[in-house]
């Protein structure tokens, strides 16, 4: 199992920064991609960014050229630093690990944080 906690959320006015952290512990592997996800009332649950184990990264187009992801493979933690946030970008943000191993068979794991919550106030 994987275990996954954040921290770091919070109230901000727009315009201002704030970074999210993931904290991963247990059969984490070194195969594996962190993601974070974002949702809101009503809403499904959206990629914001992604990062593999080699650094390969992705963002929603919604937040580019203002958050950046970054992971610390020693510490096993998975960060992401939100600037210029906009009142849109309020949600419950949550940590996925999706890690791959091989148990029986290849398989891919996934792996939720609890969540943490963002307000954007105008």
């Amino acid at each position: 199992q994987v275990q996954l906690v954040e921290s770091g959320g919070g109230l901000v006015q727009a315009g201002g920064s704030l970074r999210l952290s993931c904290a991963a512990s247990g059969r984490i592997g070194s195969d594996n991609t962190m993601n974070w996800y974002r949702q809101t009332p009503g809403k499904q649950r959206e990629m914001v960014a992604s990062i593999s184990r080699s650094g390969r990264i992705n963002y929603a187009d919604s937040v580019k050229g203002r958050f950046t992801i970054s992971r610390d493979n020693d510490k096993n933690t998975v960060y992401l630093q939100m600037n210029s946030l906009k009142p849109e970008d309020t949600a419950v943000y949550y940590c996925n690990a999706k890690v791959a191993r091989t148990d029986s068979i290849y398989s891919i794991y996934d792996y939720w944080g609890q969540g943490t919550q963002v307000t954007v106030s105008s």
